[in-house]
């Protein structure tokens, strides 16, 4: 029996019961040419995982991109949604870095924009100027007109990552969040005027906190003192 939107308001949450795991892992993307997609994707630069034909009329490729949690799945006899009408979101560290990799792959990536995405005039030329956390973007089709949305994340918003878990996709991640946090702890040497010889732990604490979203600690002196 399908439930109204007035009996999903009149359900409370309890918030003393266990939640179930939940991992998206495949997104399923309308195309109209298989083998087009598949060669597109690839010349991407994103993992093949499979391309079976377990029934008649049936066939599931999947690809995953660098360092996702989430795979991309297209093909035959998977979904009545019209090629094209699909939209996602890539996120990544350094959007100059992805939109120059995707250009020298071959893919036409339109230029970089910040501000809102939508609608189209609110978008303004150029990653935005400060590289502020999930203000910088470009996008990029596939074949059929799918769209891919490109944004640049650095820092998380507070409770989207578990403070508990730090995890970096690559080794440019990690040595881009590298990066950041030397500069930080720069500050915060010049701060003290003094050299910091527990660099290690702070660096640790910096990059721990730029991904989960909470205070940077190198960001205010006081907290170290």
């Amino acid at each position: 029996m399908s439930q109204t939107a007035s009996s999903f308001k009149q359900q409370k949450y309890d918030a003393g019961v266990t939640r179930v795991a939940m991992n998206l892992e495949v997104d399923v993307i309308p195309v109209s040419d298989v083998e087009r997609s598949k060669q597109f994707y690839q010349l991407l630069g994103w993992r093949l995982d499979a391309d079976d034909a377990p029934a008649k009329n049936v066939r599931i490729v999947q690809f995953t991109p660098p360092g996702s949690g989430c795979s991309v799945t297209f093909g035959n006899g998977l979904t009545a949604a019209a090629p094209g009408s699909a939209a996602a979101a890539l996120i990544v560290p350094d959007i100059e870095a992805a939109h120059d990799e995707l250009i020298r792959r071959g893919i036409d990536a339109i230029e970089m924009w910040h501000g809102a995405s939508f609608p189209l005039e609110a978008r303004l030329p150029g990653p935005d100027p400060k590289r502020t956390s999930y203000g910088s973007f470009f996008s990029f089709n596939d074949p059929d007109g799918n769209v891919w949305i490109v944004q640049e994340v650095t820092r998380r918003l507070p409770g989207r990552i578990d403070p508990a878990t730090t995890t970096f996709a690559s080794v440019n991640d990690l040595a881009n969040a590298i990066r950041r946090a030397s500069a930080a702890h720069g500050e915060y040497e010049k701060h003290n005027g003094q050299r910091d010889g527990n660099w290690q732990d702070r660096y640790a604490a910096y990059m721990a906190a730029e991904q989960a979203g909470t205070e940077l600690p190198m960001c205010v002196a006081a907290a170290w003192n």
